[in-house]
């Protein structure tokens, strides 16, 4: 069951990157054979998976996962080989990944923009992902003007901006400048080349709101963390004016930039996304991701309601420096949770287990007590662990829910907030 979970973790950490969900995952482990290097042993695997009927293709980012599809299954697969062992794991992969880059290539042929026809009219529909973060301190917030199930659902920054909930996005403004934080949405983030991704994108997050695209282009920066663009001039569909577009994805948010012309756009982001290619500098972006810390809404005592947790999951493979064998995994995992209860009370725990498998410790220690919001960005409890604690808190946004984000004040580090889930 450990082997199970280790391995479950691991390759969600990759299936993450691509908006990508795991179930059932199977662990295999046996001893290494002379069928010669580590890279002949997966060969021979992938031979025998084609063999079976399975259409493979290599995971973009690390090399040792891979993609398997066979009718509507598909999978992800995880293989490493050592003097000592090999490993082998299997899990069911949903949504679909898009297979191979000549699929992709394929594809993108149909999904791309057609030119000067209205996109409403188009038969592919269109395709994304989000991230949150903190911005200055004090913000206005702005009580919810519909019911939510949440006090606030605007923020009025210090700095011009203003962001609202809505349905499918965040939408932040600022004089003639729209900014949609689009949230997570299946099928919009998989494994291509920047075209066919940004195409497919395109088609199901901006192309029905729109219609006559002309000189649509999309393009990107050869870096470790790639940003896509894709950009365009179109006739907005509810009003009837016309706007340049900006698409964008960096992190695992599509950012979609909504301006009168190309100018509007330049002056405030300072640079000409029709110019941008493989090799320009990636700084020019982070103007771009910076608004992603827009998504950001205050907190009321009456929010705080239910089960509210956070998991984190680090492994690490183990190698003597100068034999090269196996020496083991050794592994991190935590589990925090609150959980708010009637009156302003609640019960706080946090589990921990590290240690090299088959000797891995843990740890576990509870707190209960009462909270207090003392404003709009902050959350004080009684007790935690050993001493009262108050946190820097404020909620983000995903489709139909909201994340809670925590800070210890005493104890901000890199400012790096803890991010918590309502639990089902």
């Amino acid at each position: 069951m450990l082997s199970v979970s280790i391995a479950n973790s691991m390759m969600e950490m990759e299936s993450k990157k691509v908006n990508i969900t795991l179930s059932n995952t199977e662990v295999l482990v046996f001893p290494a054979v002379s069928l010669g290097g580590d890279n002949d042993n997966k060969e021979i695997i992938l031979k025998s998976l084609t063999a079976a009927g399975w259409h493979v293709s290599e995971n973009e980012g690390d090399k040792d996962y891979s993609w398997l599809q066979k009718g509507n299954q598909s999978l992800m697969m995880y293989f490493s080989s050592s003097k000592k062992e090999s490993n082998l794991y299997f899990a069911l992969a949903s949504p679909v990944p898009i297979q191979n880059t000549q699929q992709s290539k394929a594809s993108s042929t149909q999904t791309i923009p057609v030119e000067n026809k209205p996109t409403q009219q188009s038969a592919n529909p269109p395709v994304q992902t989000n991230s949150g973060e903190v911005i200055q301190q004090p913000n206005r917030p702005v009580p919810a003007s519909a019911p939510s199930g949440f006090a606030f659902s605007t923020t009025n920054f210090d700095d011009g901006w203003t962001s609202t909930v809505q349905e499918d996005w965040v939408e932040v403004k600022r004089g003639d400048i729209k900014v949609l934080l689009h949230y997570p949405k299946e099928g919009t983030v998989f494994p291509a080349d920047p075209e066919p991704l940004t195409n497919g994108a395109w088609n199901i997050l901006v192309a029905p709101r729109y219609k006559n695209l002309k000189n649509y282009k999309t393009t990107y920066i050869s870096t470790y963390n790639r940003p896509y663009l894709g950009m365009g001039y179109a006739t907005e569909i509810a009003t009837e004016k016309n706007v340049f577009i900006v698409f964008f994805l960096q992190e695992r948010a599509w950012i979609e930039f909504i301006t009168p012309d190309k100018n509007t756009f330049i002056q405030q982001f300072k640079f000409d996304p029709e110019t941008i290619q493989w090799d320009s500098e990636s700084d020019l972006m982070i103007p771009l991701s910076n608004m992603t810390r827009y998504n950001k809404f205050a907190i009321s005592s009456s929010d705080l309601k239910g089960k509210w947790t956070s998991d984190f999951t680090g492994i690490q493979q183990m190698y003597y420096v100068y034999t090269g064998q196996y020496a083991g995994m050794n592994m991190n995992q935590s589990n925090e949770e609150f959980n708010f209860n009637e009156g302003n009370t609640y019960s706080w725990k946090l589990l921990v287990i590290k240690g090299m498998v088959g000797d891995a410790k843990y740890t576990e220690v509870k707190s209960s007590g009462k909270f207090e919001v003392p404003n709009n960005w902050q959350v004080k409890f009684s007790m935690i662990e050993t001493r009262a604690r108050t946190y820097h808190a404020y909620w983000s946004c995903i489709k139909d829910a909201r994340i809670l984000n925590l800070l210890d004040a005493d104890y901000p580090g890199s400012g790096i907030y803890e991010k918590f889930g309502l639990a089902k």
